[in-house]
Order: C-alpha cells, then sequence, then structure tokens
C-alpha cells in the first residue's frame, strides 16, 4: 500500500514538474498603453496590438504581411452580385466564456464597428448591410463593388453578441467624450490568450487559452504587460531581469545594447510615419495672440512651415539615424506611394520667411503645439527640436506634451491648433489614410452633405467637396488603374495645399533577452503566439 502510495506521488511530482517546465511566461513592457479593451472603440496600434491577444477578426496578416484566414475560412465577392462579400466562418470555435461563436456574433460586431461611437466607422463605410446566411455564413452586401475591402477587416475585432447584451454594451465605448463601460477593462473574445487581471497604465496579465480552436499552441503560456513609461526605467528593466521585451527602444540605447551580453536587438522599417498638421478650418485659433482670423488658413503659412522642418537633423540628433525622412505620410509598401511624393525639401528660411511676409505675418504668432509623450519614438524630442526651427520664422511655440490618453481625446473632437501623430496604414493604401484624415470630419459635413462616418481624425478640418466625392468613389471602383490615377489627383491636391508636414517613417528596434525570440513586426503589432525560447533561456 505505501509502495502504491509514493508511486502515485512521484507520477503527481513527475506531472507537476512537466507543467511547470512547461510553462513560460514572457515580460513584455512598451512605453505606452492600449487605450482601452473596447474591441470597437479605437483605432489605435497600442490598442490593436493588445487586442489581438484577446480577441480576434476575420482575415489577419502574416508575417510577410499576406491576408490569412482567421475566424474566417474563407471569403470571395458573390460571382452572382460583386457588391456581396460571402464569408465561410471557423467551425468549433468558443468564446472565453465557452459560448460557441456563430454567424450571429460576427453580424453583431460588423455592425458595432459601423456604429457612432466607433473609431472603426470609416473603414466599413461602403457597407450598406450585414446579413447572416446560416450559423457559418454571412453575407456583406455593399453599396457598390468594393474588391478591395477585405483589407479593412485585419483589425476589425469579432466579440460575443450574448456578452454584449449581458453588460449593456451593444454600442462602442465613446471614447472621445471619457466614456467608460464594462467592455473598456474586462474581454470576452476567442483569442489565444485570456485576460486575467488588468490595472490600466500598469500591468495587463493574460493566460493561455487551453480551448483555442489553433492545433498549434503558442511557446508562451503567459502575459505580462507592463507599462513603462520612462525610457531608462524600460531599459533598466530589460537590463536587471525584470521584464524580457522591451518594445519601443530608445534610439540612443540601441548600439549600446547591440553590444551588451545576454541583450539581443533587432530593427526593423515600421508602416507608419510622423507628421504635423494645424487646424486650417478655425475661423480663430484657440491659442495664438492673432485675432480675428486663422494664419494656418493661409497656406503660405503652413508651406513656410514645412520649409523649416529640417527632417535630416532631427534624424540625425533626435533619432540617432533611426528614421527615413519623407515628405508623405505613406510609406513605401503603401499603394499611392511615389518617389515624388517622397521627396522633400531641404530648409529654406530665407524663403520660409519671404512666406511668412507675404501671408502678413513678418512678425509672426504665437500658439500651442500638442504633443503625445508615450506613443511614437522620440516624439516629444522630435517636436521640441520643431518647436526650435519655427522660432526662426517668428512663429513661437507653446509645447503641450501630454499621455496619448488625453491627446488623442483632445484630436478626436477637433479641439487642437496644432498637433502631431502617427498614422500607420494596415490595409496598404492611400484610401485608408483619405477616410481617417483628409475627408471632411462627419462633425462637420459640408452644406447639403448628409455627412459620411469618416473624418474621423481629421484634426487639420480640412475640406474639399470635390475630394470628398473623389475618395468616397475610391471605394466602390473596381478598375484599379482609373482608382490609382484617382489616389494620384487627391494626394497632388493635398500636397499642393499642405494638409500635413511629414516628418520621417519610423526605424523600429525590439531588445530582448538572448533566448526570447520575437521578430519585428511592420504594423508594430508583436502577436506573442509568434514569440518562441530558445534552449538557453
Amino acid at each position: 500500500m505505501l509502495k502504491r502510495f509514493q508511486f502515485a506521488m512521484l507520477v503527481l511530482a513527475m506531472v507537476a514538474f512537466a507543467t511547470a517546465a512547461d510553462a513560460r511566461t514572457l515580460r513584455w513592457a512598451r512605453g505606452g498603453e492600449a487605450l482601452t479593451l473596447d474591441p470597437h472603440s479605437q483605432n489605435e496600434g497600442a490598442t490593436a496590438t493588445l487586442m489581438h491577444h484577446m480577441y480576434e477578426t476575420l482575415v489577419w496578416r502574416d508575417k510577410d504581411s499576406k491576408l490569412i484566414p482567421r475566424l474566417a475560412l474563407s471569403w470571395q465577392i458573390l460571382p452572382s452580385d460583386p457588391t456581396i462579400w460571402e464569408f465561410k466562418l471557423r467551425p468549433n470555435v468558443k468564446f472565453h466564456d465557452g459560448t460557441p461563436m456563430t454567424a450571429d456574433d460576427v453580424v453583431f460586431s460588423l455592425d458595432r464597428a459601423r456604429s457612432e461611437t466607433s473609431d472603426f466607422k470609416a473603414l466599413h463605410s461602403v457597407v450598406e448591410s450585414v446579413s447572416k446566411i446560416d450559423d457559418l455564413t454571412i453575407h456583406v452586401k455593399m453599396k457598390g463593388p468594393s474588391p478591395l475591402w477585405i483589407n479593412n477587416l485585419t483589425n476589425t475585432f469579432i466579440m460575443s453578441k450574448k456578452w454584449a447584451e449581458e453588460h449593456n454594451i451593444q454600442k462602442p465605448q465613446d471614447f472621445k467624450n471619457k466614456e467608460e463601460n464594462y467592455a473598456t477593462r474586462n474581454e470576452n473574445g476567442t483569442g489565444p490568450y485570456i485576460l486575467v487581471s488588468r490595472d490600466p497604465e500598469v500591468k495587463t496579465v493574460m493566460k493561455i487559452n487551453p480551448d483555442h480552436w489553433a492545433e498549434q499552441k503558442p511557446e508562451a503560456t503567459e502575459i505580462i504587460y507592463s507599462v513603462i513609461k520612462s525610457d531608462a526605467t524600460r531599459v533598466a528593466a530589460l537590463l536587471s531581469g525584470e521584464v524580457d521585451l522591451v518594445q519601443d527602444l530608445p534610439v540612443q540605447d540601441v548600439e549600446r545594447l547591440k553590444t551588451t551580453p545576454g541583450i539581443k536587438v533587432v530593427t526593423g522599417l515600421e508602416n507608419r510615419t510622423i507628421f504635423f498638421s494645424v487646424d486650417q478650418g478655425a475661423k480663430e485659433l484657440r491659442t495664438s495672440n492673432i485675432k480675428g482670423k486663422n494664419p494656418f488658413a493661409d497656406v503660405r503659412v503652413r508651406r513656410a512651415m514645412n520649409l523649416v522642418l529640417d527632417r535630416d537633423a532631427i534624424k540625425r540628433v533626435v533619432m540617432r539615424g533611426m528614421a527615413i525622412p519623407t515628405n508623405t505620410i505613406v510609406p513605401i509598401p503603401v499603394n499611392g506611394w511615389t518617389k515624388e511624393l517622397d521627396a522633400y525639401p531641404k530648409p529654406d528660411i530665407e524663403a520660409a520667411k519671404k512666406l511668412m511676409e507675404e501671408a502678413g505675418y513678418k512678425d509672426g504668432f504665437t500658439v500651442t503645439l500638442n504633443c503625445p509623450n508615450d506613443r511614437y519614438i522620440n516624439d516629444e524630442a522630435i517636436c521640441q527640436a520643431y518647436v526650435g526651427m519655427l522660432g526662426r520664422i517668428g512663429i513661437n511655440v507653446t509645447l503641450v506634451s501630454q499621455t496619448k490618453t488625453l491627446h488623442f481625446q483632445l484630436l478626436q473632437k477637433g479641439d487642437l491648433d496644432f498637433y502631431m501623430l502617427g498614422w500607420g496604414v494596415p490595409p496598404y493604401d492611400s484610401g485608408y489614410v483619405f477616410d481617417f484624415l483628409v475627408h471632411t470630419r462627419s462633425d462637420q459635413p459640408l452644406p447639403g452633405e448628409e455627412g459620411e462616418s469618416l473624418g474621423g481624425w481629421n484634426g487639420s478640418h480640412y475640406s474639399n467637396g470635390e475630394i470628398d466625392k473623389k475618395i468616397v468613389a475610391l471605394g466602390t471602383e473596381i478598375d484599379l488603374a482609373k482608382r490609382d490615377k484617382s489616389i494620384n489627383e487627391i494626394w497632388k491636391k493635398v500636397q499642393d495645399d499642405q494638409v500635413f508636414m511629414a516628418v520621417h517613417n519610423q526605424v523600429l528596434a525590439y531588445a530582448m533577452k538572448e533566448g526570447v525570440n520575437v521578430e519585428v513586426e511592420p504594423e508594430n503589432q508583436p502577436n506573442m503566439i509568434y514569440a518562441t525560447f530558445s534552449k538557453t533561456q
């Protein structure tokens, strides 16, 4: 009897040891926090990064940026009707509470993503309706043939209709008006990880989902996602062994960490452009000493601001070489990028001063620049550098630097005179940029216009009726040559009107302990299902 007991205890001990040996915790730190856990509230990079671990989309991009199945096994435009997309859903998928995922949940989620408080509504402005055919089939009816719409689904997450109804969250969180709902701190997705705990701006803990549909499970069985705003503290946490992986690696530490024993650095170009823009639509600026008119409404002032922007100096001094200067807000892989758009002017202070004088601002003016300090690489330092450059032509700038949560709320409300923003392009098409940043804001439609659900991040208040028509038409244009011609025409007008002062495309660097393997992802949205551990780890 004793021997049987001892044998049983030995077996239990071996099982426990094996489980402990297989359990791998990945401690991941970055400088900025996800804005919310509501899957349809905020179309923002760090938010989507965290969300992809707990929620899933119909389609996804692999590490080579190719569209692949996720919750949809297949999709097609119906041969009988080019305005209908048909999706066949993956069977036997369960939400984290055990509820099966069906077409009802997908219809609900796509409708929720198109609702007024959703930051994803512009992505789906060409959708007329979504309907269930059977439990594993849905149809999406478009306003016209939309062969490229599928690319807009890579960050549109699927949530449980039943769970949303139980917690009265049928509509997304109204982020810009500081609303909170049950989904902002809780989740019920189908993803490979389940939320264990969340302390916003501090730490989020996730554990592996044992019932996930994928046959191959991630090597990381637990993820501890920490927000460490201070660059020095974040790097120190890596060097001390407190964390395993640091995203948002400070550029000043890249070369040093490359030669630090036990540390590995990987780099890659991000699909994101950093730029400045101004409110050219206001009758009077909120923060300027010029009253009764708006200096930014004059294109000569905006062109002068672009001429004093020394991109090469920012690359050399602020970014330590970790940037690709540009004059357009779309990176190279995006449809619509051209060498002509990319070519940026060399600084010309005298020409800029002449433009300021012609515009009637020889003595300059004052204004406030709003900048995030925890979203992009050296964001505050870039803003500080630009402040000094603008001072050379009499534009005296007060810099307000704050956390991205506050910055983005003000920007989405359209309450900033002058601001920094970074923009990624997940669909790899200029139409995505136009929908959010160029089209007239939906809260200020043109006379006679109903106002599409577009322009949600158009803090410049740029508004051009002819350009709006061209942008809307892109969504249903099936002649790709004609569509590309229209994209080029829109860009020419946007550049001529100097809507944006582009700075550079970011070059990313991740640092990690030797033995931890995470690749740089072009969207800067690493998913830890791909993280691996070497035997030395």
